[in-house]
């Protein structure tokens, strides 16, 4: 079987990507599966993204990337499958979409972990954010042969315009990449990871970090690819960087990941609190979504609603070295059980044979 991998970003550069589907490449192959790659954004165009101006830049780089789909239409026959992830192209309407499926008569595989269907574009790209067809989640629903999504709230959507609608976790490496190897801390590190985009939802725990620093020492560790534009305490930024980003990630003693109770956080997967379980962190989280079912409270983590109960779990935490200890290695077991790359490696496997 030979199959076409279709995604907006270059490879190894999007936590989607990389977590949801690139991860099984290898697994692929083993199973004589083989697959060829495009990226919508080139690696130049990827750069300049996320950074304030660059309008030249940016325009050219999705002018190439409607050319290289273009072209691309040319070559689709000698697969067998198409694989979608999220959109064929980042603007307009899904053109490319209906004549893979209609036209040139191929097997879609529709995946998403986000609720794409909502306007959510970084004030970065205003430019983009005009011309973004939201709406056409639904078309590519009705045209795939198969919707692999993140979560069930995903789910529920996307089975009201297909029948054949699976769930398919973000799933971890807890072999070969996530590997927990803690550093010794003089001060307990608070941390959180993320794209600058989600910074945003740390602002809602900014006043119960501060009430904590009155009586606690910590350092706050949040790697991004852009430094915040609001003031947290005791905060140390890092660049977030592939090569590093483990070695970073097992700094931290706290993981936290704050959102907001809205539709778009709904469909959001965990993959955050995720990351921090794999690794032997305790997460605390907002019950928010799947979050609810990723964190067990009291387990391997917390659920957060209010400022005061923010405010009482950190200060718990950095004062219980052992509790920290003992709620890490639980979510590191429910990872590795539900999460992990070798726990739904046959799941996947089923998405793509059909």
């Amino acid at each position: 079987m030979k199959i076409l991998f279709l995604a907006p970003y270059p490879l190894g550069q999007a936590p989607s990507q990389r977590f949801r589907f690139e991860q099984y490449f290898q697994l692929l192959e083993k199973n004589d599966i083989h697959y060829s790659f495009q990226s919508f954004l080139d690696d130049e165009t990827w750069r300049v993204l996320y950074l304030d101006g660059n309008t030249t830049k940016k325009v050219f780089g999705i002018a190439r990337g409607f050319i290289k789909r273009i072209i691309l239409l040319f070559s689709i026959s000698k697969y067998d499958k198409v694989f979608i992830h999220r959109e064929v192209t980042p603007i307009g309407p899904p053109t490319f979409e209906w004549i893979i499926s209609k036209v040139l008569k191929k097997e879609a595989i529709f995946d998403f972990d986000d609720a794409i269907w909502l306007p959510n574009t970084s004030k970065e790209n205003v430019i983009a954010s005009t011309v973004k067809w939201h709406s056409k989640t639904v078309s590519i629903c009705k045209w795939s042969k198969a919707v692999s999504v993140g979560n069930a709230y995903l789910a529920q959507y996307a089975s009201q315009f297909s029948s054949n609608v699976v769930v398919n976790p973000t799933t971890i490496d807890t072999e070969g990449l996530h590997v927990p190897k803690k550093t010794n801390n003089d001060i307990p590190v608070i941390g959180w990871t993320g794209t600058h985009s989600t910074g945003k939802y740390l602002e809602s725990i900014i006043s119960a970090l501060n009430e904590v620093s009155k009586a606690q020492k910590f350092t706050f560790l949040y790697i991004s690819n852009k430094a915040p534009d609001f003031d947290i305490p005791n905060l140390e930024y890092v660049k977030w960087s592939k090569d590093s980003e483990i070695d970073d990630l097992n700094r931290i003693d706290i993981g936290v990941m704050p959102l907001e109770n809205d539709q778009w956080s709904e469909g959001k997967c965990g993959f955050k609190a995720l990351q921090y379980m794999a690794l032997e962190i305790p997460a605390l989280v907002s019950p928010v979504g799947v979050n609810t079912k990723i964190v067990d409270d009291g387990v391997n983590g917390y659920h957060c609603k209010t400022e005061v109960e923010w405010v009482e779990r950190l200060t718990e935490l950095i004062e219980n070295h052992e509790l920290r200890n003992k709620m890490g290695v639980e979510g590191r077991k429910k990872v590795i059980a539900e999460y992990s790359v070798k726990s739904n490696a046959a799941h996947f496997l089923k998405i793509v044979k059909g």
